[in-house]
């Protein structure tokens, strides 16, 4: 008797083409522009794929679409939805309109205001969105159920071919718009649609260009896909990275990346953070976190990247203004600049002066201090944020607490308490 083996799905190329022309006119061909600032820095040619420039600011406007046009019109009649963090869900939203066909679209409840507005004011009267959930896996489980009660058709934001073949066109775009060959492309990792459409294109054109995919340290999916040989999911993840937070990758996604990516890393969020401050300070670049994941990467290959042809592919930047103040205090943490301590304050007049004139440095500065006075006690505690000009000041800092017998407890590092805070 024969035993059937079923056959795994690689994206040929002529199914990617095909999306190319699909998307004319649609999506617009981004820039691959050199970044001179990043080049001098890695001494290398640093070029970036500017996908938040799409009308949607994200790339996923090619899946998204790709995937709708190929739906028959009994697969339509029956009612398009979708799941997405925000990014898809935009790309949904705009196909929707274009195709004048009705969508629903469920999104984690903490998503971003800015991304729900844009999902609204792409697909105008033709979606309807449900905030559903806490993640991105919340949302499609429930999505998925609803689907299944009422008849829809899902579009899956990364695990179905139609997707994958539109986010592979900006592969072909790399391609075409480089005058070199290309010695490394980075590839922001989430549920690795993008990852496996793009490397495919690669592995057909130009094999010997190492691809490197790029998730956060908080989710990362498709490194533990890798590791375990098969799409696992994560009991908990870290939100903050929203675009590329998800639990567990696709079937088809990690088959692919498994095959072809030559490299899978992980990018602390805190290392992110100040990516997208520097971006914005230095560039004018506006990115979300998982628009900037793949220039944070760099400096882990700084020293096989020099002399070499280097694409970062930016995926988006639905960025909400709001989160600036949480962004920036997440890359003070990482770079060992903000620090906050349970200080005990003898309970006398003049306790705080002697803290300010004897224990801070010449340029620290206290950026959070909640402090309540027991009056029957010798000692009353406060919780004191202190922001630093350099990290090595850290721990004369704590010594000249110490000594003055003003230290109580170091936070950072006690995640339970330290999550009330930031």
């Amino acid at each position: 008797m024969k035993t059937t083996v079923k056959k795994i799905y690689f994206p040929e190329l002529s199914a990617i083409e095909a999306a190319a022309t699909t998307l004319k006119g649609v999506a617009t061909v981004t820039p691959l522009q050199e970044n001179f600032n990043l080049s001098n820095t890695y001494s290398a040619n640093i070029f970036l794929k500017r996908e938040d420039l799409q009308q949607v600011r994200s790339y996923k406007i090619r899946g998204a679409y790709n995937k709708i046009n190929s739906l028959s019109a009994h697969e339509v009649a029956k009612g398009i939805i979708c799941a997405s963090a925000g990014n898809h869900a935009q790309g949904v939203a705009l196909a929707c309109r274009k195709k004048e066909i009705h969508g629903t679209i469920f999104m984690p409840a903490p998503t971003p205001k800015q991304k729900v507005e844009q999902v609204r004011m792409f697909g105008g009267t033709f979606v309807t969105i449900e905030l559903v959930g806490d993640t991105f896996d919340d949302s499609y489980t429930n999505a998925r159920s609803f689907a299944d009660k009422n008849n829809m058709t899902f579009v899956h934001p990364f695990d179905d071919e139609k997707v994958i073949e539109g986010q592979g066109t900006v592969g072909l775009e790399i391609i075409n718009q480089s005058d070199v060959p290309i010695d490394y492309v980075f590839v922001p990792v989430g549920g690795g649609g993008l990852a496996s459409g793009l490397s495919s294109v690669f592995k057909y054109l130009s094999p010997n260009t190492k691809i490197i995919g790029v998730e956060p340290s908080g989710a990362p999916s498709m490194q533990n896909a890798l590791d375990k040989g098969n799409p696992v999911k994560l009991n908990k993840i870290d939100k903050f990275v929203d675009g590329a937070a998800v639990q567990q990758v696709g079937n088809l996604t990690h088959q692919i990346c498994a095959e072809n990516l030559d490299a899978m890393v992980t990018v602390p969020e805190g290392q992110v953070c100040q990516t997208i401050l520097e971006m914005y300070n230095k560039e004018a670049i506006v990115v979300e976190p998982a628009g900037a994941l793949t220039v944070s990467v760099l400096h882990q290959f700084k020293e096989e990247l020099k002399g070499k042809n280097i694409v970062c592919v930016v995926s988006g930047s639905n960025n909400d203004i709001t989160r600036t103040a949480e962004i920036k205090e997440r890359a003070l943490l990482h770079n060992g600049l903000k620090h906050y301590f349970i200080i005990r304050f003898p309970q006398r007049a003049g306790a705080l002066k002697e803290f300010v004139m004897n224990v801070l440095g010449e340029n620290d500065d206290i950026t959070f201090f909640e402090y309540s006075k027991k009056t029957t006690r010798e000692n009353g505690p406060a919780v004191v944020g202190i922001e630093l000009v350099d990290s090595k000041d850290l721990h004369p800092l704590i010594q000249r607490m110490k000594s003055l017998n003003f230290y109580g407890e170091y936070l950072n590092d006690k995640p339970n308490l330290f999550e009330f805070l930031v």
